[in-house]
């Protein structure tokens, strides 16, 4: 799991379960929906606008004997600044969020590089299973990356001397002047 502790080293919202204490023979149901000042804490750790709503409900429930597994669905409101005008963007996030916590994760294979597992949804069992940290660490996985304005368009810019022709994106790329060397070459061809 990703940290997303703060400056000052804590989580803006907590909802820590020990899974000792829970039962093992039925799912555990849960709703979490943060109060207003709690979502403004999120938001400003996360960078947002705003976030006007969020709530994670599902299950926790016991997979084999020491293990556990979580299916919930996150719902949030986020205001986030535009990247190309900077205006406030609304987006609504509904998304399906499984965790699972393992009391014996398997060990990585000794090697210079490493890998990711395959299941980036399972992590070592603690003492402790902290939904309040999975429903912000899922919020902001879930955060678009380029949020934008409805009919934001990037225009181009062209920077260059005077006198000198801008290069435009289709100047750089590596195959660009291919076409223009086989047409002069397929002339020359013709001339022969």
């Amino acid at each position: 799991m990703t940290d997303i502790s703060n400056s000052r080293g804590h989580l803006p919202f907590t909802h820590p379960l020990r899974p000792a204490k829970l039962p093992t023979g039925r799912p555990t149901a849960f709703d979490l929906t943060p109060d207003q000042s709690t979502c403004d804490a999120i938001a400003a750790d996360l960078g947002l606008l705003g976030l006007r709503k969020l709530r994670l409900s599902g299950e926790l429930r016991p997979l084999g004997q020491h293990d556990w597994e979580m299916t919930a669905v996150l719902g949030a409101t986020v205001v986030q600044t535009c990247v190309v005008t900077l205006d406030p963007v609304t987006t609504r996030i509904d998304e399906t969020v499984e965790r699972r916590w393992l009391a014996h994760m398997p060990d990585p294979e000794p090697a210079e590089e490493v890998e990711m597992p395959e299941d980036d949804n399972a992590e070592q069992l603690t003492e402790t299973i902290d939904l309040g940290q999975v429903m912000v660490e899922s919020l902001a996985l879930a955060l678009p990356l380029y949020p934008r304005v409805e009919g934001a368009k990037v225009d181009t810019a062209n920077f260059a001397e005077p006198g000198i022709t801008p290069m435009t994106d289709e100047d750089v790329k590596p195959f660009a002047g291919l076409s223009d060397l086989r047409d002069k070459l397929a002339k020359g061809d013709k001339k022969s």
